[in-house]
């Protein structure tokens, strides 16, 4: 509906949640950002959604912040306040994409830049379309380019000189530079990339339900881990936990009966 800031599709345990102010390139205004927030919160106690796809209607996957009048509506708090609570809330609804449990496959297409940018990073698997032009326009505005978790993410996803190039300059990075260094898992055509988002979608729930979201897990705590020791003792108590479910003995009776495994969540 043109009046809601997100739209969600629900397709049985996938959902599809379209950024949806395409008369402003799906740029970030209170009324978008808090529907993000809802919705990535919620997801916590959601667990019969097991995979998201993240996308913008029209034009742009998401143009960043809108500065527009009315925008960001204005109380009687002073300006570092306001300032304050429009940073923290945009940046809340990153950090609820990485500890909601459920994967974030995010389709991305023309502008992509600044807080859009962020949630392209903030997902779990990127597709791009040809036409994508992503960058951390921060820098742009006499601010500093690292924002909305670019600091954190970038660097992880493509290396510290990748990631300060775009950081310290703003320029925008194409879909051929994206996939160059990592940052995308592959060039989609526009008409396809719903379909490609599904299919890996799809693939996804073929694994067992707490498998998918355990391995989220892991893989969000080894980035920061202090070494090889502790990733692999996260690794080992994830593997003893799942082994003892319901789901790990259908998954190996169907494995050896040939068959597909009919999970229980148990």
């Amino acid at each position: 509906m043109p009046d809601q800031p997100i739209t969600i599709e629900r397709r049985e345990a996938i959902e599809i949640v379209s950024l949806n102010r395409p008369d402003r390139l799906n740029a970030m205004n209170a009324a978008l950002i808090g529907a993000l927030k809802d919705y990535f919160e919620a997801l916590h106690e959601r667990p019969e959604i097991r995979v998201v796809l993240l996308r913008g209607e029209g034009r742009a996957f998401c143009a960043g912040l809108d500065m527009t009048d009315g925008a960001w509506p204005r109380g009687d708090e002073g300006r570092v306040h306001r300032g304050w609570k429009t940073q923290r809330s945009i940046a809340t609804v990153m950090q609820l994409m990485r500890s909601c449990p459920q994967p974030v496959i995010a389709l991305g297409h023309g502008p992509a830049c600044g807080g859009g940018f962020s949630l392209l990073l903030s997902s779990d698997v990127r597709y791009a379309a040809p036409d994508i032009r992503m960058n951390a326009a921060y820098i742009k505005i006499g601010l500093g380019g690292c924002d909305m978790g670019s600091s954190y993410f970038l660097p992880r996803l493509v290396g510290a000189s990748v990631a300060s190039e775009y950081l310290l300059s703003g320029k925008f990075m194409t879909a051929g530079k994206a996939l160059a260094c990592g940052l995308v898992s592959e060039i989609v055509e526009p008409g396809a990339l719903l379909d490609r988002g599904m299919a890996l979608a799809e693939e996804m729930l073929l694994t067992a339900p707490m498998g998918l979201r355990m391995t989220k897990d892991a893989i969000n705590r080894n980035i920061d881990a202090n070494g090889l020791a502790e990733a692999m003792a996260i690794e080992d108590r994830q593997q003893v936990m799942l082994a003892m479910t319901e789901d790990h003995g259908e998954a190996v009776s169907a494995f050896l009966e040939k068959r597909t495994p009919r999970f229980g969540d148990r």
